[in-house]
This record gives structure tokens, C-alpha cells and sequence, in this order.
């Protein structure tokens, strides 16, 4: 039976619940190709059976924040996910702030373990600093979510190199997360 990954592509392409701006580029942007790119893989390993969140970039998910975030978990729980991968892009006020992190519920447990794994793997595609896991169990969707549960920050949209390399490079990041879910699931 194929491993079913609910890829949610952070964000709607305008309010409510529009993304991040930073160095020219958008975060619900990025994200929308990172995940398209990431489906692609996965629908083409007979492995992996994969749903996206936003299946064109025009789609917008609920007419509120927490209605657009409620959206994705029953998206995800529909579709009876493995797993629930949320992409986003980090910001901060410091233009230097570098690298890729990943947020869980809890330390302990699948979702952590998942995390890692991509990660390694990513960060390894991208060459970007691993800032590690790190346990947000007040963030809806990890916590409301029944499956475990990643919200992956990819990269700085606030940093130049960042923002550039996910908005050019796609490819990379997407590769990377499909490795780390090839090596976790040993498939």
C-alpha cells in the first residue's frame, strides 16, 4: 500500500492567510512550486501516493486565518494522510538568519523522527544550515492534525541567498524532501 503524503503548500495566494514577503519574492509563491515539484516526485514513485493542499496557484483556502488552517487539517485527514507536510518559508528581522528548520508537536514521537530525516536530506540538496527540530505543539495544524505532523521553514525569505535559492532552485528543495522521505520510510 502506498504511503499517502499531504503536501500543504503554505498559505493563500492573498488574504486571508498570505504568506510572508521578503527580497522580491512571496512566500505562498515558493511554497506553491516547492510543493508542486515535491507531488511531482512523489506521484511518480509507485511508493508514494501524494495530495496537495493547493492544486493551482489561484486557489485560496477559507475566508479566515483559522478557517484556511482548519481547511488543510481536514484536507489531510480526508485524504487519510501518513503523513501532514506543511511548507513554509521562515522570516526574520535579521537579514542574516540562514537555514531550514522543522517544527513538530512533540520531540518525541514519529513526527520528530520524520523531521530529521528530511532535514539531513534536504539540507544536504540545498547546502543551506540545518537549524534543526524544534516542538511547537501550540501551532493548529500540528496539533490538530490526527497523522504526525512537519511544518518544514525551508529557508530565510528574508535573506537574500535564501529567498533566491527557493525561488529559483525548487528542484533542490523538493529532491531533498523526497529523499528523506525515501530514506525514513526505506523505500
Amino acid at each position: 500500500m502506498a504511503i499517502r503524503i499531504y503536501i500543504d503548500q503554505g498559505h493563500n495566494p492573498v488574504n486571508p492567510n498570505a504568506g510572508a514577503e521578503g527580497n522580491g519574492y512571496r512566500e505562498q509563491d515558493i511554497t506553491y512550486r516547492i510543493g508542486q515539484e515535491l507531488f511531482t516526485l512523489l506521484e511518480n514513485d509507485p511508493a508514494f501516493e501524494a495530495r496537495l493542499s493547493r492544486s493551482s496557484p489561484d486557489v485560496v483556502l477559507g475566508i479566515t486565518n483559522a478557517d484556511s488552517l482548519r481547511q488543510r487539517v481536514e484536507g489531510a485527514e480526508a485524504f487519510d494522510a501518513d503523513l501532514f507536510l506543511s511548507l513554509h518559508t521562515n522570516a526574520s528581522s535579521l537579514p542574516a538568519a540562514t537555514g531550514s528548520e522543522a517544527l513538530v508537536f512533540s520531540l518525541d514521537g514519529t513526527a520528530a523522527d520524520i523531521a530529521r530525516v528530511i532535514l539531513r536530506y534536504m539540507t544536504e540538496a540545498t547546502g543551506l544550515p540545518n537549524r534543526g527540530v524544534k516542538a511547537r505543539p501550540g501551532l493548529y495544524v500540528l496539533r490538530r492534525t490526527s497523522m504526525p505532523a512537519i511544518v518544514l521553514e525551508m529557508g530565510f525569505i528574508t535573506n537574500e541567498g535564501d529567498a533566491t535559492l527557493m525561488a529559483e532552485a525548487p528542484g533542490l528543495f523538493a529532491r531533498g524532501i523526497y529523499n528523506g522521505l525515501r530514506s525514513y520510510y526505506g523505500v
